[in-house]
């Protein structure tokens, strides 16, 4: 294998995404021009050396794999070519340093002779990908694993990595779950802008759609024999599923939280002016007539942070398990092998 420069390796990377025929099996010297960018010989080599992370060897063509699904995306968001190569160098280095970490965890996990992984979990992962990816096929499955150039027993390995990576990340998450009141109050009073909620309304619609000599007497009839229904004791949602011509006619007319800005004037001006559980007089349209239900209410202003708390919680969580897991990777890093080309 060739180690290659971190610039000749992103050129090589966007050089095989842009253009994957271009690999041929052609033994021939991978070398870079006094201006830094790649010779002609430099596209033999899917198995070009990106970097070595302990006794891991991390190819450009690994590299490729992980990043080629993300391509177009990348492409579609980039203004123009400049812009396009920067985001692919930038995410092609965010996968060597991905790489690099997991050979670094799953080393520090195998450091404890008593931290083991059950072959019964590897072989459960193995029957999940062949029954996902390949139909419970394993014929291709085998072709998958030749293609890529794996045994069973290295893909086996490769298996287990990733449960024992998973499993590490997932343990840490867990070590980070409490949160004491007064940093959420802390972290409340110190972004209460990002609680402020919107005027919205929890809506349930009953829809008549207007037939052809159909008059709006005709409509409001039919809005007021729903009223009527709703005095005798019926749910709107019941009556919804009954008689609605709306979309959503099957969930009881349920339209869930909308903002002002959601819906038309002509239904939003009476559909605000509701309180939780009340139901607008018959709403007359061109295209047909109308019932509008509030399910419940919330009115604009800043969230209690009670109502709030969880999400605060979710937040601290996140923001505590990313900052501990750079600092474990950081230990990581300095204390294992690592080599970049």
């Amino acid at each position: 294998m060739l180690g290659l420069s971190k610039r000749s390796v992103s050129s090589l990377v966007l050089a095989t995404l842009l253009a994957p025929g271009i690999w041929v099996a052609r033994a021939q010297s991978t070398t870079a021009d006094a201006s830094g960018s790649l010779t002609d010989g430099d596209l033999h080599f899917a198995n070009g050396i990106a970097a070595v992370a302990e006794d891991k060897v991390i190819t450009v063509d690994e590299i490729r794999q992980a990043i080629s699904p993300m391509v177009p995306q990348i492409r579609r968001e980039s203004h123009n070519e400049q812009e396009f190569n920067e985001k692919l160098e930038a995410l092609h280095d965010d996968e060597v340093q991905n790489l690099i970490d997991r050979v670094l965890i799953v080393k520090e996990f195998k450091k404890d002779e008593k931290h083991h992984i059950p072959e019964s979990y590897v072989d459960e992962r193995i029957s999940e990908v062949m029954n996902e990816q390949f139909d419970n096929d394993r014929s291709k499955f085998l072709a998958y694993l030749r293609g890529r150039g794996l045994t069973l027993k290295e893909y086996r390995q490769e298996v287990e990595d990733d449960i024992i990576f998973d499993y590490e990340r997932q343990q840490l998450r867990k070590s980070q779950s409490i949160i004491s009141p007064v940093k959420v109050e802390t972290y409340y009073n110190e972004n209460k802008e990002k609680f402020f909620q919107e005027d919205s309304v929890h809506l349930r619609l009953i829809e008549f759609r207007r037939t052809d000599g159909e008059s709006d007497a005709d409509l409001r009839a039919k809005a007021d024999a729903v009223l009527r229904r709703m005095k005798a004791g019926e749910s709107f949602a019941d009556i919804a599923k009954d008689v609605s011509q709306d979309a959503r006619r099957s969930k009881g007319g349920d339209w869930g939280w909308i903002k002002r800005s959601d819906v038309k004037q002509e239904l939003s001006d009476p559909v605000f002016n509701l309180k939780k559980g009340e139901v607008t007089q018959p709403i007359i349209m061109p295209e047909g007539g109308f019932l509008l239900y509030a399910e419940d209410r919330k009115v604009a202003g800043l969230q209690p942070i009670d109502e709030v708390r969880p999400q605060i919680e979710q937040i601290l969580v996140q923001q505590m398990a990313r900052r501990s897991t750079e600092h474990w990777l950081e230990r990581l890093r300095r204390t294992g092998y690592v080599k970049h080309y």
